[in-house]
C-alpha cells in the first residue's frame, strides 16, 4: 500500500500518458510515487521549427502589445529561435504554471499565469481584460489551443501567430496496447490536451474504446475536457487543478480513494 494524506491506495493500477513522445518522464515518476506503472500511448512527438521564416514570424508576434505562450514545448522551440529576455517588450502571458516556469529560466521576468491553468483562465486574466484594437502574439504549434484566437478575435484583437513547433503524429502500438491489457486496473487516463486525446481515441479498435469505458477513470485538467471525456462514454471522471503533474497526481489520489474507484 502506498499512504498519502492519511488514506491507503491500493498498489497496483496503471497510468495511461497521452503525452508526446519523450516527455514521459515527469508523469512516470509522479505515478511511481503512488505505486502505479504508466503505459505511454502518445498520439504524436514535437518537432520544432527552424530557419530564418520560422524566426521571422516569431519576431512579428513577440513585438506584440500582449504575448501568449500556449506550452513548454512553445517556450523551448521559441528559445531555440531567439535570445528570448532580450525579445520582451510587452507583459508576456501563459495558460499554465509549467510555462510559465520554462519562461523564467529563460530570464523573461515580466510573466502572467493564471489560477485556472486552461484557456478559459487565461483569457479571464484582468491583463486581457479589455483587447480591442491591441495586436496579441500566439506563440504556439498548428493546431490545439483553437480557443484563444478565436475568443481574442471576437473581442476586438489581431492575432500575429508565430508556429514554432508542430505535432507529428503516431500510430497507435499494438505492442503498447497489449502491454496495457497485461496492466493492473484500475487504469488512470491522464487528460491535459483535448487533441491528443481525440486523435489517440480514434486510433482505437471499438473493442478497446469499450474497454476503457469499463475499466478507465479519466482525470482531466479542465471541465471542458471532463465534457469532452464524457461524451466520448468515459462516465468516470474526476477534475484536476491543471495538467502538471503534481496536479494530475493529486487527482489519481482521488480517484483511487474516492467513488470513481469503485
Amino acid at each position: 500500500m502506498t499512504v498519502m494524506a492519511n488514506h491507503t491506495i491500493p498498489t497496483g493500477w496503471t497510468l495511461i500518458s497521452l503525452r508526446p513522445q519523450g516527455q514521459q518522464a515527469a508523469l512516470r515518476h509522479a505515478a511511481a510515487g503512488l505505486g502505479g506503472r504508466t503505459v505511454a500511448l502518445s498520439p504524436w512527438r514535437l518537432q520544432r521549427l527552424q530557419g530564418s521564416a520560422a524566426r521571422q514570424q516569431l519576431q512579428r508576434a513577440l513585438t506584440s502589445d500582449r504575448v501568449v505562450f500556449t506550452s513548454p514545448a512553445a517556450v523551448a522551440a521559441a528559445a531555440s529561435l531567439l535570445p528570448l529576455a532580450a525579445a520582451q517588450r510587452s507583459p508576456w502571458l501563459t495558460v499554465g504554471e509549467g510555462t510559465a516556469r520554462a519562461l523564467l529560466a529563460h530570464g523573461v521576468a515580466d510573466v502572467h499565469a493564471p489560477q485556472r491553468m486552461d484557456s478559459e483562465g487565461l483569457l479571464a486574466m484582468p491583463v486581457l481584460g479589455d483587447v480591442r484594437g491591441m495586436q496579441i502574439g500566439l506563440v504556439t504549434a498548428p493546431g490545439g489551443r483553437g480557443l484563444i484566437a478565436a475568443e481574442l478575435q471576437a473581442a476586438g484583437a489581431q492575432i500575429t501567430r508565430a508556429d514554432v513547433y508542430r505535432r507529428l503524429p503516431l500510430r497507435l502500438s499494438r505492442r503498447i496496447l497489449a502491454r496495457l491489457a497485461r496492466s493492473p486496473t484500475p487504469w488512470l487516463l491522464a487528460i491535459s490536451s483535448g487533441e491528443a486525446l481525440q486523435r489517440f481515441w480514434q486510433q482505437l479498435p471499438a473493442h478497446w474504446q469499450q474497454r476503457l469505458r469499463a475499466n478507465a477513470i479519466a482525470l482531466v485538467a479542465s471541465d471542458r475536457l471532463g465534457a469532452q471525456a464524457q461524451a466520448l462514454g468515459l462516465t468516470r471522471v474526476v477534475r484536476s487543478e491543471g495538467p502538471t503533474s503534481a496536479q494530475l497526481m493529486a487527482a489519481a489520489h482521488t480517484a483511487l480513494t474516492g467513488p470513481a474507484a469503485t
